[in-house]
């Protein structure tokens, strides 16, 4: 089964989709093509990352996942073909391999395939799907690639934590407008630790005081806390999205990279000075 997934930022409104398409179907005949998502914000990698990162793991061995959001290789930027967990990954070495992995893929080869004059001009089509065919049609990352250890990061933000709160920031908006936060289901356990809490962000009276386990645990049009799928603290309204618009992200106004905190309430008395942690 010969599985190929997508992940761009070029939309569904201009022809460049299908040209990619059409460029696999020309060289893998029986190919299946996913389509992850063309709905990057352009040129963003920390959000191809997380969908990506939460994205790829319910696929089988030997999927090959194309990355079209920043694809042009530069001097400092090669092409690279990427194995991890028995899947291959084309991209740019832009930084976002680790941050699709939170850490340094297992392998990696710089492309040094033969290639037309005018590959640079789209090299989603002319270099990646060239890329994506031969391993898909069994050959080894090894005939088409020299390895190479030498990965670029790109540094993602983590939470600050102390005895008293996590200071963790939005990274992620989804459809609905519900808010992702980069606070883990393990940080928040470690500090809450059945105390009493407040999630805060934007105005006071945004502050959320309980976890829920489902949309229905709050009235239609209510702000709540949850953790996801993803293992991360999410701020979503029940329902509060009416067509395309509103969501806690925009009725709350809630941006990616605006802080989210969570704050232990203790009374005064009980209230120990802050420790650093780390």
């Amino acid at each position: 089964m010969s599985i190929i997934t997508l992940t761009t930022d070029m939309g569904l409104k201009d022809h460049y989709v299908a040209v990619v398409k059409g460029a696999i179907y020309s060289q893998v005949p029986d190919a299946r093509i996913v389509d992850i998502s063309h709905s990057i914000t352009p040129f963003d990698n920390s959000q191809t990352a997380f969908v990506l990162r939460h994205a790829y793991p319910e696929f089988p061995r030997g999927t090959v996942h194309l990355i079209g959001v920043n694809p042009e290789a530069t001097g400092t930027s090669p092409h690279l073909v990427v194995r991890h967990d028995g899947q291959f990954f084309i991209g740019a070495d832009n930084g976002i391999f680790p941050l699709i992995f939170d850490g340094m893929p297992q392998e990696a080869f710089e492309l040094t395939m033969k290639l037309e004059d005018d590959h640079a001009i789209f090299p989603l089509k002319n270099v990646f799907v060239k890329a994506a065919a031969h391993l898909l049609k069994g050959g080894t990352a090894e005939v088409i690639g020299r390895k190479t250890v030498h990965i670029k990061e790109m540094m993602s933000f983590r939470p600050a934590t102390d005895n008293l709160s996590i200071r963790g920031a939005v990274i992620y908006i989804d459809s609905y407008g519900n808010v992702v936060t980069n606070i883990a289901r393990l940080q928040f356990q470690d500090l809450v630790k059945g105390q009493p809490f407040r999630i805060t962000f934007g105005r006071h009276s945004y502050d959320i005081t309980t976890l829920s386990k489902s949309y229905g645990d709050v009235p239609q049009g209510e702000r709540l806390a949850f953790f996801g799928s993803s293992g991360h603290l999410e701020i979503a309204l029940n329902k509060g999205v009416d067509g395309m618009g509103g969501g806690a992200a925009g009725l709350l106004g809630l941006h990616v990279n605006d802080p989210v905190r969570v704050e232990l309430v203790l009374t005064p008395r009980a209230t120990p000075a802050p420790v650093p942690v780390g």
